[in-house]
């Protein structure tokens, strides 16, 4: 796990200013890699490549910038898990080192650009072939690691890690207002668009080269494709999901140093760290690590991590979280994430990251569940619509892709604390088309527009462009529940991946997220809704396969709610947080902002807040990230 910053020279660098760049660019991600830092250029001064080291694999001889013999030279970001057999199908003879970044250079000089199609891990890396004298770069399947680019107005391009790497070169920071529409429609930005012009990102599982004279047009290398399989049994189903599962475990396991995970008291990391615990290769306590606020049960779930702790014999570490915490960090918090995404679990993530690197280096995280088994509650919400329509019509019963109004009663409960979504979301349109529906039901924009300047929000653009990932080639239209999955996978999910980079790597931490694995990836998208959604039951599938081995609390647990910040709670209380959020809004740099609406008061957007914060956070993080990242 490590940071890498490259400049290739097709502009106005002088010979003598390509180190210096290169390590004005590192330095603004040393935090992703203490333990080394490295500078190379190419013989022709054409290609700089930087790196910022945190040794996990190989910790003597696996320092990067990386040579063959030839001078082929690489810089690489992630983990290969299967570098192992790699390793032995290139030859093991050839090696001069332990490391999986040698077997990405071995295996390119092999394939060519088809490397990445035999790599099973998380990765972003550029290569200057020594040959053709061109850079290749690629990003792994999911997005796990990131990689951005940004074109120079004098021709040079910039790869890097994170997108502040950038700023000391950018002669003009201006946001991109499509990219900004993005934000407050969805809380993330669609496509390869970052909210900084000019800064793109490499989207997962896309590569490419670059050419002089050419713009970079990254390729696809791989996509899931949901061909479902109705001919096997639920049995079937269950026992190559434990496989597949745990054999992820096992090679995300594999370090030279020691592996813990978090703990959020949900399905999905509490299985990882018990399944983890098993393949670990060190005599000392599995350790696993929670975060907690005060604020009460809702906004603690401490007991969860407990029970596993308890039943598995593991190390249990809590972060306590508290207010003033909150005031001390969010600065930091909004500088390491890069640009704000997501919702205000990552202020928490920060939190207890920070306590996780004091005592390790890696850990495992449960990204990827809800997207791949269907946890989110929005996914009932959207079949209970479908089910009353369907009771409607007389259709209940047909097809392979129905859950009927009857069996999904019991489940339904699960919905108690999402009632004033569920009033919000059929206020209007009901029983429209399915991506309509499900538009709206994501779409942010209704409670936050009234704050925002007319035009800021671009809803038929957004719209648009929500249809086409919706409607994708690779998903079959039958079935909601994979239409609906299928969004979050190519959009929520590498939003909140970028969460969990960040905030690790804030602290000098490598997560990894073994349910982001591409053979359980693939094999995931050939069930059926009917295995991984009867009866409307959420995560059905997962429960059912590791049902004897997560504690019952966890196991039959319907109130997960990822990981809520009170914010709500200390605005209304004053204090710290409001006071320091209303000296925010009331500057005149707030007050200024274009995508403001300059009727808009300051109480009004205290007040604005839902049960958990997410339009203040929007806003909140949106002001702080300006003032960093453009002003």
């Amino acid at each position: 796990m490590c940071g890498i910053f490259a400049a290739v020279k097709q502009g106005s660098i002088a010979d003598a200013m390509l180190q210096r760049v290169v390590e004005s660019g590192l330095d603004r991600i040393r935090h992703r890699g203490p333990d080394g830092s490295n500078v190379w250029t190419s013989p022709d001064q054409s290609v700089g490549f930087g790196h910022v080291r945190l040794a996990i694999v190989d910790l003597e001889t696996g320092a990067q910038p990386m040579s063959l013999e030839d001078g082929t030279t690489i810089i690489f970001n992630g983990e290969i898990y299967n570098y192992l057999e790699l390793r032995q199908e290139l030859g093991a003879a050839d090696f001069h080192t332990g490391s999986d970044t040698e077997v990405i250079l071995r295996a390119y000089r092999r394939w060519g650009e088809d490397c990445v199609n035999h790599l099973r891990g998380m990765f972003s890396f550029l290569i200057w072939d020594a040959r053709t004298r061109k850079v290749f770069f690629a990003r792994d399947r999911f997005g796990i690691k990131p990689l951005y680019w940004y074109e120079h107005p004098d021709g040079d391009v910039y790869f890097a890690s994170e997108i502040k790497a950038f700023l000391p070169l950018m002669p003009r920071r201006e946001v991109d207002v499509s990219a900004l529409s993005d934000y407050f429609s969805f809380q993330f930005c669609l496509g390869n668009k970052t909210l900084l012009q000019g800064v793109r990102q490499v989207l997962p599982a896309h590569c490419g080269w670059v050419t002089p004279g050419e713009a970079l047009r990254p390729r696809q290398y791989w996509e899931v494709h949901y061909d479902l399989d109705f001919h096997h049994t639920d049995r079937y189903f269950v026992e190559r999901l434990q496989g597949l599962a745990d054999d992820s475990a096992r090679f995300h396991m594999r370090a030279d140093v020691e592996v813990g995970a978090y703990v959020s008291g949900g399905v999905d990391s509490s299985l990882l760290a018990i399944l983890g615990s098993r393949h670990r290769s060190h005599d000392s306590s599995f350790k696993i690590f929670n975060g907690k606020f005060k604020e009460g049960e809702a906004f603690d779930e401490s007991r969860y991590a407990k029970a596993v702790a308890d039943e598995h014999g593991m190390d249990l570490f809590i972060a306590p979280i508290s207010e003033q915490d909150f005031v001390d960090s969010i600065d930091k918090v909004i500088y390491h994430l890069d640009s704000p995404v997501a919702g205000p679990g990552a202020f928490p993530q920060y939190m207890v990251s920070r306590l996780a690197s004091q005592h390790l280096k890696v850990v495992l995280g449960g990204q990827g569940g809800d997207e791949i088994f269907g946890g989110y509650a929005r996914y009932l919400i959207a079949y209970f619509e479908q089910c009353i329509q369907a009771g409607i019509d007389g259709t209940l019963h047909d097809g392979q892709f129905v859950v009927t109004y009857e069996s999904i009663i019991p489940n339904l409960t699960t919905l108690r604390q999402y009632k004033p979504l569920m009033k919000e979301f059929w206020s209007s349109g009901l029983f429209e088309p399915k991506d309509q529906r499900y538009f709206r039901l994501i779409n942010r924009a209704n409670t936050i527009e009234p704050m925002l300047a007319p035009g800021t929000i671009r809803r038929e653009q957004a719209f648009e462009e929500f249809r086409r990932i919706f409607w994708g080639n690779n998903v079959g239209k039958e079935s909601y529940f994979d239409l609906m999955t299928h969004f979050d996978f190519k959009t929520l999910l590498p939003a909140l991946l970028q969460v969990e980079d960040r905030m690790s790597m804030a602290h000098g931490l490598e997560s990894r997220v073994p349910f982001l694995d591409h053979p359980l990836v693939e094999f995931a998208a050939t069930a059926p809704a009917n295995v991984k959604f009867l009866n409307g039951e959420l995560k059905r599938w997962l429960r059912e396969a590791f049902s004897e081995q997560l504690p019952r609390a966890i196991r039959e647990r319907k109130d997960k709610m990822g990981f809520p910040v009170p914010i709500n709670l200390w605005l209304k209380r004053g204090g710290a947080a409001r006071d320091l959020i209303g000296d925010i809004f009331s500057s005149p740099r707030a007050r200024s902002r274009p995508y403001l609406n300059e009727d808009v008061s300051v109480d009004a957007i205290l007040d604005s807040q839902s049960v958990y914060g997410r339009n203040l956070w929007a806003l909140l993080s949106l002001e702080l990230w300006h003032r960093q990242f453009v002003d």
